[in-house]
């Protein structure tokens, strides 16, 4: 199946809601020396579902800078993007006195050409930029928080893609908490964003990410899951291993989203939905399913062309079903080339249509969660075509 780019006026909708934790800025800079929304799945000849709450759900600002991000400005872009990569990612202090992000570069062999340049910020966290005197510039995000809290999941969500060597991810150096004071930091490659790529080696990429075997000995065991809980946009999504896949989904992606939810409508069609599909498993039939390693929330505002190749970033990683990857696809603006690059190497499995439905209804159910509006009857169609 492929899916249709979205139309623009839903994705710019969608973004007026949204603010940035990805900073984008536009420079003159060259590349860096390390180097799109529909309601697809929904039925129109289904009885409309409950009303909605009119009261539109108030996130706060940590959970609105976090699950946020602003359009891609046209021409060449500046990411400062949140990843892991090569070189050994590790967490702890450093020693010396003054600016620890400072320090850590110093003691590791990078000369500072100047003090750190400001790149923006979120509601949650500042960043800059830091050039060396060997060209090499880092973008550093820091935090009020512990950086266990903040950024341990996405130094490892980052790793984990990193380490299958099949497609490009920023690099991480560093993540640790400030030597004096209190506060948290994490030390990334800066990407210089812009121009284009194949979408068609894209799409095979993606597929190749998805067939390499992972590097956690418990996936590469069979398990799913991945080996710390994480959060999808702001959500805290659970990912405890568990060895069989349509249970893992059932109870700690879409049951997990329906009780976020509290709502009994909901809960009502939920349950439905499990007894008419026998818990899930008659969506399964006839198909095996192995833990791939899922960018977890990869929609256009987390992909870009970095020196001609796509490059993903600020994931929400574990390790799941290869379809599970499309469930944002109604806000990805992935073309015809991008699936026949991805089939090309993964055919498509007997019922994915069905299943996409579910996989949608996940990440609909969160965008609820997170934002309420409209989201909800989104998810009440898709989740009631399963009955």
């Amino acid at each position: 199946m492929r899916i249709s780019p979205p139309p623009p006026y839903f994705c710019l909708a969608t973004f007026a809601l949204l603010t940035s934790s990805i900073i984008l800025t536009m420079h003159n800079l060259s590349p860096s020396p390390d180097g799109k929304r529909t309601k697809s799945g929904v039925i129109s000849s289904l009885k409309t579902p409950p009303r909605a709450p009119l009261t539109r759900r108030s996130p706060s600002p940590l959970t609105r800078a976090r699950h946020a991000k602003v359009p891609r400005s046209r021409g060449t872009v500046t990411a400062a993007v949140g990843g892991g990569g090569g070189g050994k990612c590790v967490v702890g202090s450093t020693v010396g006195s003054g600016d620890t992000v400072m320090e850590w570069l110093e003691a590791n062999g990078y000369e500072i050409a100047g003090t750190g340049r400001a790149a923006g910020g979120s509601g949650w966290s500042s960043t800059s930029k830091i050039k060396t005197k060997d060209g090499k510039e880092f973008f550093v995000k820091r935090a009020n928080q512990p950086a266990e809290l903040m950024f341990r999941g996405e130094a490892l969500g980052l790793r984990a893609l990193y380490d299958t060597k099949t497609i490009r991810v920023p690099n991480v150096l560093h993540y640790g908490d400030n030597k004096i004071g209190s506060g948290s930091f994490i030390i990334m490659e800066s990407l210089t964003m812009g121009g284009g790529y194949d979408s068609y080696e894209f799409g095979r990429d993606m597929a190749r990410l998805h067939l390499a075997t992972p590097t956690v000995k418990e996936a590469a065991q069979g398990s799913f899951g991945f080996p710390i809980d994480n959060t999808i946009g702001a959500t805290s999504q659970p990912n405890g291993w568990m060895d069989d896949w349509v249970e893992f989904f059932r109870i700690r992606r879409i049951g997990h989203q329906v009780k976020l939810a509290r709502d009994s409508d909901l809960s009502s069609l939920w349950e439905k939905v499990q007894k008419k599909t026998d818990n899930l498993k008659t969506l399964f039939q006839d198909i095996t399913v192995k833990p791939s390693t899922l960018h977890g929330d990869l929609w256009s505002g987390n992909y870009g062309g970095v020196d001609g190749r796509a490059a993903i970033f600020d994931p929400a990683v574990y390790y799941g079903h290869h379809e599970a990857e499309w469930g944002m696809s109604w806000c990805a603006g992935f073309g015809g080339r991008f699936w026949e690059g991805y089939r090309s190497l993964i055919p498509e499995d007997p019922g994915f249509q069905k299943r996409a439905i579910l996989y949608e209804a996940y990440h609909k159910l969160n965008h609820y969660n997170l934002f309420g509006g409209g989201y909800y009857s989104d998810a009440y169609r898709l989740l009631s075509s399963l009955c």
